[in-house]
């Protein structure tokens, strides 16, 4: 079935995060961490919308339908490229998926990569979620088997043990800016 003929892929506003925010909540519902989702609207109009906006996203809505799919982003860095682009979440609802929407919407994240200078858009793909691999196959996409992801949880930020000097430094630092 093939997307709606009504079908625009826009750049997100602040009104669409209530949308955003209950495709998220798909998102993880269909990866099986339901109660991981711990952003809130409020967190997501600061960090969007913000004085210092730390992400971006586009939209594929349709007047009758709403907001069907998102694709969220944000500018990282690599030490060996430069700029790039990381692909966050991209997200159809279930009704809509397989249609071509998430295509278009990878393609609006592949014209920002572009249009912002970025040397590399990256992203993660779970290892189980097969109808993602093959989408990310299907466009040429390299999925790296080397690396393995990182991550420390708030709890684990909390609980580490940093050098009380460096903290300090980076406290001060900050206070001089």
């Amino acid at each position: 079935m093939p997307a709606p003929a009504s079908l625009v892929i826009r750049r997100g506003t602040e009104a669409d995060l209530p949308h955003v925010h209950a495709l998220i909540v798909e998102l993880a519902v269909y990866e099986r961490a339901p109660d991981e989702v711990t952003n809130t609207l409020a967190d997501m109009r600061r960090d969007g919308f913000g004085p210092e906006p730390i992400f971006g996203f586009f939209v594929a809505e349709t007047p009758e339908q709403g907001i069907l799919g998102i694709a969220l982003f944000y500018t990282g860095y690599s030490t060996w490229k430069g700029r790039m682009l990381y692909l966050e979440d991209l997200v159809v609802t279930e009704a809509a998926r397989g249609t071509g929407i998430g295509k278009l919407l990878f393609d609006a994240v592949v014209a920002e990569a572009r249009r912002t200078g970025a040397h590399r858009l990256k992203w993660q793909v779970l290892e189980w979620n097969e109808p993602a691999i093959g989408f990310y196959k299907k466009i040429g996409a390299d999925l790296d088997p080397e690396w393995h992801n990182g991550n420390l949880s708030e709890a684990q930020l909390r609980a580490y043990a940093c050098n009380a000097a460096v903290e300090a430094a980076v406290a001060q630092s900050l206070r001089n800016a």
